[in-house]
């Protein structure tokens, strides 16, 4: 099953030695992880985090350390995800039990209504008042099949709040596809870099648009950070793993930070100012980096008047921005 990338950073903090040269760089479509590690006994452990993207992990020796092996081995399953994976699906089955009981109990209590209210009243000396038993037997049965839809939704309730933890728990199981890399370095005491890359964002991008009234917008970027990654220092890119040549941004460690601003051309604008506010302008990417998607917030003079999507957008292209049409 695949361990989360922050109880494996976490872990990574605990068996390799903290340095100001552990780095995260987050980019739209994954992460790349950078640290340092001394060994011990000549060997150090680096646990690997879930999502290995193939023929990323490098390896590299510091000056006066020589790499004598690499080995990358599967982390062992500890049964903990497993053992709740089956857990849910027992009690999802006893869930199925209960629901084929209570059909049978509907098929029972419904026949009894139509029974009761399909009944001739005939008075007899056991029963003077035929018509207040017919009453009392159809009562009854209703009742029970009050019951028993009360108890059937509850029961699908609960098979979908089972099958939610699932999903969630077939998603941990996963987890165990995690590995780590064990190397063996001369001196006993060498130093290594290891740099891999995981098929996972950690951050997301928002916006703050704000209207010039003059033909120009400006465009705030901004990253939320999905995750922490303790001990690491952070830079963030709005380019893909396959473009790590872009410009990063270091970022605080914070849940949100500023990454860049843009001065963008805005046309064809409408804007009407109300109860509800209705805006309408066509904005073009004249930068050079593609600006991915994200949800975006409408400011005019300073105020929030709004929020939109913004669709990603590639270098030399626009679209329009849209609230309340």
């Amino acid at each position: 099953m695949m361990i989360p990338l922050l109880s494996l950073l976490v872990v990574m903090m605990v068996t390799v030695p903290a340095t100001a040269a552990n780095l995260v760089t987050v980019y739209r479509d994954g992460t790349l992880i950078e640290l340092e590690a001394s060994a011990r006994k000549g060997v150090v452990v680096v646990p690997l985090a879930a999502g290995l993207l193939e023929g990323t992990l490098k390896v590299a020796p510091a000056t006066g350390t020589k790499l004598l092996n690499v080995e990358i081995i599967p982390l062992p399953a500890t049964g903990k995800n497993d053992n709740e994976l089956d857990a849910l699906l027992e009690n999802r089955r006893r869930m199925e039990d209960r629901l084929q009981a209570l059909a049978t109990r509907e098929e029972i209590f419904t026949a009894a209504a139509k029974s009761q209210g399909g009944k001739a009243p005939r008075k007899t000396k056991t029963n003077p008042d035929p018509l207040q038993t017919i009453r009392q037997g159809t009562d009854f049965a209703i009742a029970q099949l009050e019951a028993v839809y009360t108890a059937r939704r509850r029961t699908e309730q609960e098979i979908k709040r089972i099958d939610a933890g699932i999903v969630a728990a077939r998603k941990r199981v996963r987890t165990t596809g995690s590995s780590s890399a064990r190397v063996t370095v001369t001196p006993a005491n060498g130093t290594i870099t290891v740099r891999y890359a995981i098929g996972e964002s950690g951050w997301q991008p928002q916006y703050n648009l704000h209207l010039d009234g003059n033909g120009t917008a400006r465009l705030m970027l901004t990253a939320r950070l999905t995750r922490s990654y303790p001990g690491s220092s952070v830079r963030v890119s709005t380019a893909s793993l396959t473009e790590n040549h872009s410009a990063t941004i270091p970022l605080p460690q914070s849940s949100l930070a500023a990454v860049t601003a843009f001065s963008l051309p805005l046309t064809e604008e409408q804007f009407q100012d109300g109860i509800s506010t209705r805006f309408s302008g066509r904005i073009t990417n004249n930068t050079q980096d593609y600006l991915p998607s994200g949800v975006g917030s409408l400011y005019r003079r300073g105020s929030y008047v709004g929020q939109f999507r913004f669709e990603g957008m590639s270098s030399g292209r626009s679209q329009i921005v849209r609230i309340g049409l």
